[in-house]
Parts: C-alpha cells; structure tokens; sequence
C-alpha cells in the first residue's frame, strides 16, 4: 500500500522537484520509505506503507532487465497464485511482494494481464523499451488515481491536495461538478471541483505513448458485462465470500475489523477469522451517551463469540465539532458525509493498536438492497419503463396508487389531504415526465428539493454555468431497461459506494496509515451476484436475502435478526454544533467570492438550523465545501 505520483513530459525535461513535493505531500500514504524513477520522459515518486515483503517490495520495481518499472498503490490479493503461474513461465522474482506480479504479468500479456488481476490497485507501468506509459485503476475504483493533461505534459497522484502541492495545475473551478456536489453531496467521477483535475473512472487505463505524444482511455471491465450465472444463489454467493475472505487478510503486518452490529461486518469478520490463523483486533465506535443507534454492545457479543480482542472509541460532540476543519481537508474531495468522523477515529484508534490492515463489511447494502430508496428506485424504474412503451395517458394509470385511510385522527387527515393517495402518485408521474425518458429514477426522485430549489441558494457564477446541465445525467440509461435490478445495482456502486462511502474508508484511512481492505466490493464477489441477478430476482425477497442465506450457518439468530442501524450518530446535534461554530464563515467566504453562494443564501445558510426532515441541509453541503476550499491553502 502506497501514495504514488508522477510526471508524463512531452516536451522537455521532467520537474522532478514537483514531483518530490507531491510525494512528500503523501507521506501519511506511506511512511515507511520513498522511491523515484526519472528519465527524459518520466518521472515517478512512490511512498510505502510495508504491509507485504517488509524487507523487500520496495518500489520503483522492475522486471529482469528493467526494461518495465511500476509505481503501485494498492494490493494484490491473489499475488500467491499467479507467482505460482509465472514462475512457471520462467520469470524470475526479485522479491516475494505482491505487486511485483504486475511486471510479469505485463511482461507475459501486455497490458491484457490486467484481466488476472485481484484486488484494490492504482498504478503506473512505464515500458521503457516502447516509450509507453499505463496509468491503471482498479475495476470498482477502491484506489484513486488524479489526472491532469495538456499538450505539455500529464501530471498524476493519488491524491487531490498532494497533486496541487506539484504546483503545476490550475484550480479554475469546475462549476458545473460544483453543481453536483450540492445534489449528490459528493462529485461523481470523473469530475472534480476544478477544470482540469479528473479522477481516472474505476475499471479504466490510460496509455500515454511517447513518442506520438497521443493519450487513449480503455475501459477493461464492465460490471454489467457478467456472466449470467445457474444455481442456487445462497451457494454461489457463499462460494465467493469464502473465496475471498481466504484471499483478503493476506499480510505480513496485523490485520484487523471495523465491526459495527450490523450483518456486513459480522460475515466479513466471522469468514475472516475462519482463515486468518491468529487473534483478529475488532474495532467499533459508540457516541456519548449511548443512543439507541449505538452498536457497541452489539459488536462486542459478536466479537466475542468470534474470540476477537475488542476496543472500542466514544465519539463525542465537542470532539467532532473541534476536528471538522481538519476532517474537511483529510477527506481529500468535498464529501458531505457526517460519517467521515467514524472512518477517521476507528482507524485512528487501529493504528495505536499496531493495526494497519482494516477490513470493512462495505458494498453488502448496496449489492444485496440493504436500503429501501434503492428498493424504492427500482419500482419507480419499473414504473417509468412504461413511458416509452405506451401513451402518457395510458402510462398515468399504472401510477395511480390509492390506499384507504385508517381509524386515526391524523392519518384520516393525512389521507384526505393526500386525497386518497392521489396527489402523490400524480407528482410521482410529473417528476417522471420532468426528466429524460431514459434516465432511471434516482436521487432526483428521493431528494427532499426539487433542482429549481437547490439552485435558488446559487450565486451568478454558479447559476450561469448550470442553466443547461441536468446534474442528474450520471443515471441515464439506454432504453429499455430489460433488467433495472442489475442497473440500479450498478449505478448505487458507481455513484454513493464508490464517490461516498469507499472515498471516505480509503483517505481517511490512509490519514492514519492504515490500508481499508473491502472483501464485498472485490469484482468476483460482485460479478456473482450480477451473474446471478441476470436469471433469478431477489428485489422480491426480504432485503439482503440471498445474503443471509449464504452465512445462516456462520451467522447466529441473534445477529440476523437485529434490525438495521447502519451509521446513525446524533447528526442533528452535531450538524447544528458545526453551523453554530463555523457557520458565520458562509457569509463572506470562498462560496461567496467565487460566485457559487448568493449573499443572501449564505447568510441565510449560516443562520439556518438543520430542519429535522432533511438528512443533510444545504447548510451542512455548503459548510464543508467552504472548509474544503480552505484546507487547499496549505496543500
């Protein structure tokens, strides 16, 4: 596990001071040592953090004749097997790490070696010989990857604020990714919050040649691509996650859990110990006064019904109140997700323990509908496939839902106000029609504000940049939708998984030096499922089913059959202790310079208690994009 960085020059020397500054700026990613490689064309900079071959595995590596050299963040899960494969080829290892596979493989297939790879990986492979450069990550996006092109050059890090400390790339604002950070709460990728910083997109490389001085993007893997799979889902699926959990506490170093009380992290944790061979370290967070969203007790029976040591860390208000400037900037891209404070103090508290391997139970909500907007999504998707099939007045009908009332004061009133249930099946069908036919219901059909109310708090640069942008376009979708489970599965782990909670796991991890490892997310795991869902519908069944059907035999009664919590501190408490702290600084702030907030709606804002319908306010969206901005000064 790694921070790397780097320089593809197409016209005179490499800056290797820029690219110096951009390593030391990922020392945190890795700080057991550092690594360069220089030549006329490219530049690279690596810093380690030793979680496999600690002697050896120091990077840049090379193949036998060091006519290939990589820089890799990440891990390669199945490095045994293919060692195995490509000793018998006749490659010869300098080393017994994981990513020195990589090499070889490329050596072996080209860049079509990628296809035998397992794991969470970002990296750069230079072929010396060809004067060909590949800038690769992962298929589902677990290791970031930043890029920024120009005629001159291609500059990359794993990480946004160490790219800017190169000096070499502008920050003009992309307001339109702007935009969609105030519907989303995060940026989807590829965009980032400035014109010409991208995120390479999970399951692409980039070949960079040269000597014509041309760039290429490839996508290798599609998660809709799948093959569809016959058999009995609960065994297949326990197939893989026994598979996997084999493969993921590969280390040399301790290897730990984030365990809350939840199913996820219960299987990951009991499958895991199954093949680990030593005590494992579980780690679980609690909030001050122990509300009823407070798992603690529930992660320590489970705990020690594994035989797990257990630790756990109290989140208190005032603590988190005090860290959120820093957390702002920690989590690297704008990330409206209160959450971060939990990523950030259980693997802090993991490292003090000598832990620096956390796995996670992250990706089971979203593969197996552990949410119910999803669930709610993909009948409102199934709805809306209607539109392009018959006539609006045809298609109105299906929508109409009518319920009857029941004996009670309030909910009689609420029926008739509803008129039966009438209205909101009728705005149900307007937003419907308000969006591309071919756009699947999604956040825009969950959102507590409608665009034209997001956008009304925007000052005239934001405005005038977004009059033509449907910032929901990430969820369009060819027509027709033959099987919208696998889109909306698919669309869930390239937008909230992937830009949210895999985004927060990793930086903030990585703040701690310490290496996230998510067995539910890995492609096989995944490809499963997907496989799966193309013959048998489990949208139908309990969420989760085919998940618990897969461990009913690892997993006691009494954990199945908790209800689900999820991450659920004292949000109101501590978005409105923020705001009160730091909310006075909307008013004349970066937002407001730049043009993105209106005078008068950050005043407003700043004033504006969270209201209790609302997860995340706009108040809260725009507080942490302000201290985002903020945490750039010091790169």
């Amino acid at each position: 596990m790694c921070g790397i960085c780097g320089i593809i020059s197409f016209k005179g020397p490499i800056n290797s001071e820029s690219v110096k500054r951009m390593n030391a700026s990922l020392v945190h990613r890795g700080p057991d040592g550092e690594g360069y490689f220089f030549d006329n064309h490219v530049g690279l900079g690596m810093r380690r953090l030793s979680i496999i071959d600690l002697k050896g595995g120091w990077q840049p590596l090379y193949n036998e004749d060091k006519s290939v050299v990589l820089v890799i963040n990440g891990e390669i899960y199945n490095y045994i097997e293919l060692r195995v494969f490509l000793v018998k080829k006749g490659h010869r290892f300098s080393s017994k790490c994981d990513a020195e596979t990589v090499v070889h493989l490329y050596e072996e297939y080209g860049i079509a070696g990628l296809k035998h790879l397992r794991g969470m990986f970002a990296f750069t492979l230079y072929d010396i010989k060809k004067q060909v450069v590949f800038l690769v990550r992962d298929r589902i996006g677990e290791k970031p990857l930043y890029i920024s092109k120009n005629r001159d050059q291609v500059v990359f890090c794993s990480e946004l604020h160490s790219m800017l400390a190169g000096r070499l790339v502008s920050t003009s604002i992309n307001y339109k990714a702007v935009d969609k950070f105030f519907h989303y709460h995060y940026i989807p990728e590829p965009e980032t919050p400035f014109n010409e910083i991208n995120k390479l997109e999970g399951s692409h490389y980039l070949q960079i040649d040269c000597q014509t001085n041309t760039i290429s993007d490839h996508c290798y893997w599609e998660m809709t691509g799948a093959p569809a799979l016959l058999g009995n889902p609960a065994d297949l699926i326990r197939e893989q996650l026994e598979d996997v959990s084999r493969i993921v506490i590969r280390s040399d170093v301790p290897v730990g859990i984030a365990l809350s009380g939840g199913l996820d992290s219960s299987i990951v944790a009991a499958l895991s110990m199954k093949y680990y061979g030593n005590k494992m370290n579980a780690f679980s967070v609690g909030y001050e006064g122990v509300p009823e969203s407070d798992e603690r007790e529930d992660a320590r029976k489970f705990a020690d019904h594994l035989g797990m040591a257990f630790h756990e860390i109290e989140l208190k208000t005032n603590d988190f109140i005090e860290f959120f400037p820093a957390l702002t900037g920690l989590s690297d891209d704008p990330i409206a997700d209160i959450s971060a404070f939990g990523y950030y103090s259980v693997s802090k508290k993991a490292r003090e323990y000598g832990v620096p391997v956390l796995l996670q139970g992250q990706g089971g909500d979203e593969l197996f509908w552990g949410y119910q907007w999803t669930r709610d999504a993909l009948k409102q998707a199934h709805l809306k496939s209607l539109m392009h099939k018959y006539p609006s007045i045809i298609v109105f009908w299906f929508y109409i839902k009518l319920y009857f009332p029941k004996i009670e004061y309030k909910a009689f009133r609420h029926w008739v106000k509803q008129v039966g249930g009438l209205v909101p099946s009728i705005k149900m069908f307007l937003l419907h029609r308000q969006f591309p036919v071919h756009q699947l219901p999604f956040y825009e059909t969950i959102s507590k504000s409608s665009v034209k109310q997001i956008r009304s708090i925007y000052g005239d640069g934001l405005s005038e940049a977004v009059l033509d942008q449907n910032p929901y376009k990430l969820s369009e979708r060819c027509l027709p939708w033959d099987n919208p489970e696998i889109l909306i599965t698919e669309l869930i782990t390239k937008s909230y998984l992937l830009e949210n909670g895999i985004a927060l796991g990793d930086r903030l991890c990585m703040a701690n030096s310490v290496e996230l490892r998510l067995p539910l997310v890995d492609y096989k795991f995944v490809e499963t499922v997907i496989g799966l869902r193309k013959n048998y519908n489990d949208s139908a069944y309990p969420p989760k089913y085919w998940f618990k059907e897969a461990a009913k035999d690892i997993i006691p009664g009494w954990v199945m059959e908790r209800r689900k919590r999820g991450f659920e501190p004292p949000i109101q408490e501590w978005i409105a202790g923020i705001m009160k702290n730091y909310g006075g600084n909307l008013i004349n702030g970066k937002l407001v310079n730049e043009g993105i907030l209106s005078k008068g709606s950050a005043r407003i804002l700043s004033e504006n208690p969270p209201r209790p319908a609302m997860v995340y306010p706009q108040s809260f969206n725009a507080l942490v994009l302000e201290y985002w901005f903020k945490s750039l000064r010091e790169p």
